[in-house]
């Protein structure tokens, strides 16, 4: 019988890209959308399309077991027969928004059918939690080409993430909302976004001397100086980093940014009514917003979905 797990989105505040590169990123859990695994729905042909692709992600699975690749042990017997009697990852969580589709459904068929799993339950320690990330790399890589794995593991701890070097992670408490005016929001675009394209694209950039300098000098300062902030709750310096964060992003990072809110980018970082940043890996789904003044921001953006995930 399969236990019924829901499995939360995730928003990585800061570290977009950086965390491919060493620098420190954050991420936490977004427990407005989540998961399951379920048997049954009433939406037939969601439950036949997400069947089909859990066959899929199957027989990826199966494929890295021969060549000993699959990075766990996994019950790939009753993953199987459970996929033949019907099942299917029921799912609120936007699909290439930057927000964990992919993520919670790796956690979700590691939680179900890993064989002597790392519990994501009670105090986890520094070890399991990079032996964790490895795994969930491998197993992701069948969605993004290339995973990190960050993604699944902040879905399946459930656990905000500092990331502080590829080896160095631990989950960490951030500080409590308050009740002022300011916050961060997600600006919706309304197209997907699609991970491989944009992380080949920035692999290509890599390539250049000046953005390679760019990012060492610049988006890595700003990005790391802007989590240093925020866990100290010092919003001057945070809003400070998070605008000089954004005109690196806008500058250097256009082909993440959807033509058609590069105007609203601008416009944010030059009137400081709020500070735009890439959710993800961008080229659609969500962009990370900040303000000092929530309603202000809303009304500079009133003809597009914001909605405030975090108050200040």
């Amino acid at each position: 019988m399969l236990k019924e797990s829901f499995f939360y989105g995730k928003v990585l505040l800061f570290g977009e890209y950086g965390i491919i590169q060493d620098s420190m990123g954050l991420s936490i859990p977004f427990e407005s959308y989540q998961g399951s695994l379920i048997f049954s729905s009433d939406d037939k042909k969601m439950a036949e399309w997400s069947n089909n692709e859990l066959r899929k992600f199957y027989s990826f699975l199966l494929d890295l077991n021969c060549n000993n690749q699959l990075p766990c042990n996994m019950d790939l017997d009753k993953l199987e027969k459970d996929i033949e009697n019907g099942m299917l990852f029921d799912s609120s969580i936007p699909k290439g928004y930057g927000v964990g589709s992919s993520g919670a459904l790796v956690a979700s068929i590691y939680d179900s059918y890993a064989i002597n799993r790392i519990s994501s339950k009670g105090n986890i320690s520094s070890e399991d939690i990079l032996k964790l990330k490895g795994i969930f790399g491998q197993l992701e890589s069948y969605f993004h080409g290339k995973s990190s794995g960050l993604d699944p593991l902040i879905c399946y701890l459930n656990l905000p993430i500092l990331i502080k070097g590829k080896n160095d992670l631990n989950a960490i408490g951030i500080p409590e909302q308050g009740d002022g005016k300011g916050g961060i929001f997600l600006l919706n675009t309304g197209n997907p976004g699609e991970t491989e394209p944009m992380v080949n694209i920035f692999f290509d950039k890599l390539k250049e001397e000046g953005f390679r300098s760019m990012f060492r000098k610049k988006f890595k300062k700003y990005n790391n100086a802007c989590i240093e902030a925020f866990l100290e709750k010092d919003f001057a310096p945070l809003f400070a980093n998070v605008k000089n964060l954004s005109k690196v992003v806008l500058d250097n990072f256009k082909p993440m940014i959807p033509a058609n809110y590069q105007k609203i980018w601008q416009e944010g970082i030059d009137s400081n009514a709020y500070y735009l940043k890439l959710c993800g890996s961008g080229g659609g789904g969500y962009i990370l917003g900040f303000t000092q003044d929530i309603a202000e921001a809303k009304k500079k953006l009133s003809k597009y979905q914001v909605d405030v995930i975090y108050n200040f």
